[in-house]
């Protein structure tokens, strides 16, 4: 939309000008289902009188401005923004206007439940977005209190920042809350929601004072609302953050509220947190997911201190703030919670998130040049999440837990309630630490890419090593050579058993680092560098470590260690030095015996896009039926009931085409065939009918009859996403306009988006080259920027990977993406990548073994 971009240096000159004084903010939900009331008295003073600024409100109807008591001319709100003239030094401004419901997951979203015809509102403000639901100063270092008073319908729950008060009964059935004034905060962590929610309360008895929880869900997923887990997991990340920060929670309750078609896992709304309500499932899930959420509510309580109660002047460091919440969600987890194991989840799964954004054309700093808030939308990706927290656990190595928590704990007594940057926890540290961290900062923070460390020896007449190096490379568009503590173990085979000998601790810097400590040792069977994963960086196995891995890295017990050798193969596969034939074998002979449940659960993941994406086109049949037939033995194999069995099942519905694989969905779906343990629950049906549809075994009608059994929400994106599969031109046509139209739901869009790409539906596909090249060029405006970002990453054409694809990108790159909005440009240039990247494997899977 335009006009509603910010730029840095603006904010700069109204945060120089202006102090925010306080909020009132009047919300009336009764006015019908497309548009609330909304009015905003907002208190602030002027450094310079007489001089002019602007309020932030997107897409409303104006019906009055008043400033200082002198109506404004609604005329001249343009662009998204409210002139406001001739300043006095202490200023009201009142704005009375309507604005639109949201479906798009952004301002104030609301969603019908399809089950019970209940209606449900939830905000959503981060980055920009309190100025779709109220007249803001929309930036993170204008803070200030805030009195929201809300008019709904009497029936329904009302929730906010603050405790919730008692309503008021109004006229026709309404009633009014009005809720306690707020704590300090940025505009981006206020919140309402609002609706036909259902809600139980507890309390955590705290270090400093009893916090008043509750927990909130729509009414039809009542029977999924597992409080005694999220209680315990919320209670355990509270005594475990108010310990190690030294500091009580910093707000007046902590409410979690589970929202429908949500757009990312959770958001830190000071004691109001929202998360996607797809962590209540209605179906079994593996142990990951359950971590998985663990973290999820971990980082959001991190945020707490870290981003609500000390928050970024601006956009530039919003790596701060999630960077140290995901870093602290897996200290938290680990140390606090039964998931004891987390930082193997991490290595398994989150951040290898990282190291991909990391080689991609749109990789940047950690810390970025948000110099606007378009910047900042472009940059809100897992360089700032995956690839923070894993520097941040680089740096909690460099400097020491103790003297970091300790300049935590300094940090957040200096700067309550305010704004930072990010040179003030540095201090903080450098301060606790003894440490000078400004050079490492530079590099780590400041530049962009991520390293290789390859182990490079010699070996005397009787296999020991006469001199063991680490070499150090970087990719030439990010030459940066960086400082890492790094861990090296060597393992031997025992009895069968692959048994650590002896662990090096070694600090890494420029192109070859000596390990003195290893002359002399015998050459392992495998050699892992990095091992306990304290470095960010790519690693390589030796020869012989590699035929070690592959002939039984089942023999390795330490489930950490076994997830750095799979990273590292992975790493090797998509970077064309290890053929995706011997990857994928790789994994059939050892996914079996893995117990870590991210890595039950990405591994196979891996390896079915090794299949269909990085193996030789020449020998791809084969090799799908190979993996078809290892899933299957793998599925005999695994114990019943089992996370292993249940990932399997899930993996062998996503890969079947064989006629005997088929079959075996069919049976499933129907009883025939019975696998001990396996419950066929809902969402698995959904999984095999839709791999069914893929393989054109199930049409539209079947889907439709799946539907009427299962008329959810998710019932609803589940038949989206099988509809999406069909390898049927009229399909892919109503599915492709339905992922593009501004009028599908967000959660429903993305289940198309995320089907459509079928890997052997290429001469379907190859029409959709250019349809897709010509919604680059509107797509960002007509669906805003997250919308499109999902439709643009999901629809790009990577199954079609040819060079005469990348030709005709190029093309389109020189011609008509140099007028296209930056951030739906990115998502073309990294699909390119991809292909780039396919292409390469392909070629090293065509050569002889």
């Amino acid at each position: 939309m335009p006009g509603t971009n910010l730029t840095r240096d603006e904010a700069a000159t109204r945060a120089a000008l202006l102090d925010v004084t306080s909020y009132s903010i009047d919300l009336d939900l009764t006015t019908g289902d497309t548009l609330f009331g909304s009015t905003t008295t907002l208190s602030f003073t002027c450094r310079e009188p007489g001089a002019s600024t602007f309020a932030d409100l997107v897409d409303a109807t104006l019906h009055e401005v008043t400033l200082n008591g002198v109506p404004l001319d609604v005329a001249s709100y343009a662009d998204s923004r409210i002139p406001l003239p001739d300043l006095q030094a202490d200023n009201v401004l009142v704005v009375r206007a309507d604005l639109p419901y949201s479906h798009t997951g952004e301002g104030l979203h609301r969603f019908v439940d399809p089950v019970d015809d209940r209606v449900y509102l939830y905000s959503q403000f981060e980055v920009p977005d309190a100025r779709r639901v109220f007249t803001t100063f929309e930036q993170p270092d204008l803070k200030g209190v805030f009195d929201f008073r809300v008019t709904a319908p009497d029936h329904w729950v009302v929730v906010s920042n603050s405790p919730t008060p008692e309503p008021v009964p109004a006229e026709d059935g309404k009633a009014v809350w009005t809720f306690p004034t707020t704590k300090r905060m940025s505009t981006y962590i206020t919140a309402i929601v609002a609706g036909e929610y259902h809600a139980v309360f507890d309390t955590y008895q705290g270090q400093y004072d009893d916090i008043p929880l509750g927990h909130y869900c729509r009414q039809s997923l009542v029977e999924h609302l597992d409080r005694e887990e999220l209680v315990k997991i919320t209670s355990q990340s509270f005594a475990f953050f108010e310990d190690k920060f030294g500091m009580a929670y910093p707000f007046e309750k902590y409410d979690q509220l589970y929202v429908p078609e949500y757009n990312m896992g959770a958001m830190e709304n000071a004691g109001c947190v929202t998360l996607r309500d797809e962590y209540l499932p209605r179906s079994r899930q593996p142990r990951s997911f359950y971590e998985f959420r663990c973290s999820v509510i971990t980082h959001e309580m991190a945020h707490m201190w870290f981003g609500n109660l000390v928050t970024m002047r601006w956009w530039d460091d919003l790596w701060l703030n999630e960077s140290f919440a995901e870093w602290a969600c897996y200290w938290a987890e680990a140390e606090a919670t039964e998931f004891t194991d987390a930082w193997t989840g991490f290595a398994n799964a989150r951040k290898q998130t990282g190291y991909r954004a990391d080689q991609l054309p749109s990789t940047h700093p950690i810390a970025a040049d948000n110099f606007d808030l378009e910047a900042v939308e472009v940059n809100f990706d897992m360089i700032t999440y995956a690839k923070g927290a894993s520097v941040l656990k680089q740096l909690v190595a460099w400097v020491g837990l103790d003297p970091f928590v300790a300049g935590l704990r300094q940090y957040f007594t200096d700067h309550a309630y305010d704004n930072t940057e990010f040179s003030d926890l540095l201090t903080a540290l450098e301060r606790s630490s003894g440490r000078e961290l400004g050079s490492w900062a530079e590099e780590w923070l400041q530049t962009a890419g991520v390293n290789t460390l390859t182990p490079e020896f010699e070996l005397d007449a009787d296999g020991a090593y006469s001199r063991l190096a680490v070499r150090q490379t970087a990719h030439p568009d990010h030459p940066t050579l960086r400082r890492h503590r790094l861990g090296i173990g060597l393992y031997d085979e025992v009895d069968g058993r692959l048994v650590r000998r002896d662990y090096l601790e070694v600090d890494v810097e420029g192109e070859s680092t000596d390990v003195k400590e290893a002359i002399g040792q015998r050459q392992p069977d495998l050699l892992l560098l990095n091992d306990g994963d304290l470095a960010y960086a790519k690693i390589r196995l030796d020869e012989r470590s590699l035929a070690t891995a592959v002939a039984g890295l089942s023999k390795l017990d330490d489930s950490l260690a076994r997830a750095l050798v799979w990273g590292a193969t992975w790493d090797m596969t998509r970077d064309a030095e290890m053929a995706a034939t011997d990857f994928v074998e790789l994994v059939l002979g050892n996914i079996g015996a893995e117990t870590d449940s991210w890595g039950i659960s990405r591994i196979p993941s891996c390896a079915a896009q090794a299949v269909v994406s990085f193996s030789d086109p020449a020998g791809r049949a084969d090799l799908r039926l190979r993996w078809q037939q290892g899933l299957r033995e793998l599925i005999d194999a695994a114990e019943p009931g089992s996370d292993s069995q249940l990932t399997f099942v899930r993996s062998y519905a996503a890969a079947a085409r064989s006629d005997q694989a088929l079959a075996d969905l069919e049976g499933l779906l129907d009883g025939s065939l019975v696998l001990e343990g396996l419950d066929v629950d809902t969402d698995l049906r959904w999984a095999l009918l839709t791999g069914l549809a893929a393989a054109g075994r199930a049409d539209e009608a079947r889907i439709d009859a799946m539907l009427e059994t299962d008329n959810t929400i998710s019932g609803q994106e589940n038949a989206a996403a099988a509809r999406a599969t069909l390898p049927d031109a009229a399909a892919k046509e109503a599915s492709w306009a339905a992922a593009l139209d501004p009028q599908t739901p967000n959660e429903t869009a993305r289940s198309i988006v995320g089907r459509f790409q079928v890997s052997d539906q290429a001469e379907l596909l190859a029409p959709y080259v250019e349809r897709y090249l010509d919604a680059v060029g509107t797509i960002w405006e007509r669906l805003g920027a997250h919308k499109a970002s999902v439709s643009l990453q999901g629809l790009f054409p990577t199954p079609l990977a040819s060079a005469d694809l990348v030709a005709r990108l190029d093309a389109w790159l020189e011609t008509d993406g140099t007028s296209v909005n930056p951030g739906a440009l990115r998502y073309v240039r990294e699909g390119r990548a991809e292909v780039l990247r396919a292409l390469a494997a392909q070629a090293k899977d065509a050569q002889p073994a």
